[in-house]
């Protein structure tokens, strides 16, 4: 198991990946909405998902699509998102 404060650290690192878990955390989302609501380049969304995805705070809703995938935080991302906002 990945040490929580790993995971903060890594989401922490890029203001991409604060950005797209923060969204998601008000509504599941795809990367072209994402991409409307933030003003972030697709590429940015993509490895940003693809990143949250691998270390399991992000999970795809539509994997069998090609297209507009729909992206949702996890458990995890919601505890990590808080262990974020704790000053």
């Amino acid at each position: 198991m990945v040490n929580k404060w790993y995971l903060v650290g890594k989401v922490n690192a890029s203001t991409y990946r604060i950005k797209v878990l923060k969204e998601l955390n008000n509504n599941n989302k795809t990367p072209s909405e994402l991409e409307n609501i933030l003003k972030i380049k697709i590429s940015h969304i993509s490895r940003a998902l693809t990143e949250l995805t691998e270390i399991g705070l992000v999970k795809c809703l539509t994997p069998e699509l090609r297209k507009n995938k729909i992206y949702s935080i996890t458990k995890k991302g919601k505890e990590v998102l808080k262990m974020l906002s704790k000053p």
